[in-house]
């Protein structure tokens, strides 16, 4: 079941119905009978994520006048969808969307292969790129030189070194949110950050709104702190947040946090404009919800002329709704494991008291390489560095699955490391089985929803160029003509989303 019940009003139904109707047929041109199509297309909306898991439906007389069709026909569609165990229903109690119990269902993110374990492999799996050379060597050097007084210490700086604390308060400051140092927290990592804000806010229990698709390891992190889900759908294509659902999903579920990534998300590769993001903030202060933003990706943008929108915190810059967590690890390199919070003085109080029963502290050394860089102006030339990779990487993906697989669709993003892919009505899960036989790793769909949503998505991150680009494509297209020819388990047939 899903974390969270929600209700989706007849002409809301009809709406998302509707919006399906410009889409290329997954197969065929044969118009199926009425009810067939109207089961298909909530069946559609459910793996998508654009209708959650347990959802409750519309009464068939309700939807029935407002699709205009038949009671006769609703009611049909929704047998169909109980038959294939996307819907449920009980008497005098309604019906709800469900996902089959045999449906795959990926709850973990991909763990990283170690290079040595790679082979002829060509690992798609992870979002990161090699370190920016020769600035990761510089700063480690430059971090030595700075090491002898902190030698002398403990070495404990639960908060983060004060020279780093006050170099971030001030990049807040020059992009005009007026921050003090004792407005930020170091972390290990942009993980470390967010796990310890959910100590801190969501105990087991506590409901936390997510944006859905997501990112997998951030959802399994809340999973496994015993949060309950409450996914929201984003727009469509790279249209940022779905304004109407999240305002619905902040009054009706009052979930205690709510984590987004409003710079070039992951998956999608969504940038939330400027208006998106003062009603989000607006919503979650009214709604009382800690609003946790994601930056991760946020210096990651393609164009140096891309007018960004303002930070999320501009806002609400005593961050007393919006709490900001930043990284080293996506912008600069993933082995860089130092992350930060931007919050109210009495919110990085309260973090940096619990810190003392979990790791204490973050690597001096590291904070040391990262103020380095800040401070030297070496930061700037590693992203800018970092920016050039990902968008020839973008290019080069995006032309050879074009080339290899021209059914897929995706819109692509001006900015991140990744691409957000509908695999051409085939099962994500199955193209993921049958890549690695084929070498290529891909994470499917499924890692980045609650509940079994978007198993006709694959994720692709802009990690490789050139050759090995092209040679990926080669293989997810063996994949995909595997899964359609029933090679994905066997002598199964063909896993395909879309009659």
């Amino acid at each position: 079941m899903a974390q969270w019940t929600s209700a989706v009003g007849a002409a809301q139904l009809a709406r998302l119905l509707t919006s399906q109707q410009t889409r290329p047929p997954g197969a065929g041109n044969r118009r199926p009978p009425a009810y067939r199509a109207l089961a298909d297309g909530i069946r559609l909306l459910v793996l998508e994520g654009r209708v959650p898991v347990a959802a409750r439906l519309p009464a068939e007389r309700e939807l029935a006048v407002s699709l205009a069709v038949s009671r006769t026909t609703v009611a049909a569609a929704y047998e169909a969808l109980r038959g294939e165990g996307f819907l449920e229903s009980r008497r005098g109690a309604g019906s709800w969307t469900a996902v089959p119990a045999g449906n795959p269902l990926p709850a973990r993110g991909l763990e990283p292969l170690p290079p040595e374990a790679l082979g002829s492999m060509i690992d798609l799996g992870t979002a990161a790129l090699p370190a920016p050379e020769p600035w990761l060597t510089r700063a480690v050097q430059g971090a030595l030189g700075e090491l002898p007084p902190y030698a002398h210490t403990h070495g404990d700086y639960p908060a983060g070194l004060p020279a780093l604390r006050e170099m971030l308060a001030e990049r807040y400051t020059a992009r005009g949110i007026p921050t003090m140092p004792e407005q930020i927290m170091v972390t290990t990592g942009a993980m470390g950050a967010i796990d310890a804000i959910c100590h801190l806010f969501a105990g087991r229990g506590e409901r936390i709104a997510v944006e859905s698709p997501s990112y997998a390891n951030i959802l399994q992190l809340m999973r496994e702190e015993g949060a309950r889900l409450v996914p929201v759908a984003m727009a469509e294509g790279l249209a940022g947040w779905d304004l109407d659902r999240w305002r619905q999903v902040l009054r009706d579920a009052a979930p205690r946090l709510a984590y987004v990534v409003a710079d070039f998300h992951n998956p999608t590769g969504a940038l939330a404009d400027e208006d998106q993001r003062r009603q989000l903030v607006e919503a979650a202060r009214s709604a009382g919800t800690v609003l946790v933003v994601d930056e991760t990706m946020t210096e990651l943008h393609f164009d140096p002329d891309l007018d960004m929108p303002r930070r999320v915190c501009a806002f609400d810059p005593a961050g007393s709704t919006v709490i900001t967590v930043g990284s080293a690890s996506k912008a600069f390199w993933a082995g860089m494991r130092i992350g930060w919070v931007r919050a109210a003085p009495d919110v990085i109080r309260s973090l940096v008291a619990a810190r003392a029963y979990a790791d204490l502290g973050t690597p001096v050394l590291e904070q040391l390489a990262v103020n380095w860089l800040l401070s030297t102006g070496g930061w700037e030339e590693a992203v800018e560095l970092r920016r050039s990779q990902a968008r020839d990487n973008s290019a080069a993906l995006v032309a050879a699955l074009r080339r290899e697989v021209p059914d897929w669709e995706f819109d692509v993003p001006v900015g991140g490391l990744t691409l957000w892919v509908r695999a051409g009505g085939l099962s994500g899960s199955r193209l993921a089985e049958v890549g690695e036989r084929v070498g290529v790793r891909v994470p499917s769909g499924p890692r980045f929803g609650v509940d079994g949503a978007f198993e006709g998505y694959v994720r692709l991150p802009f990690t490789v160029s050139g050759a090995v680009a092209d040679e990926a494509a080669v293989r997810l297209a063996a994949a995909a003509r595997l899964v359609r020819e029933g090679g994905a388990s066997g002598a199964e047939p063909p896993r395909t989303l879309i009659a």
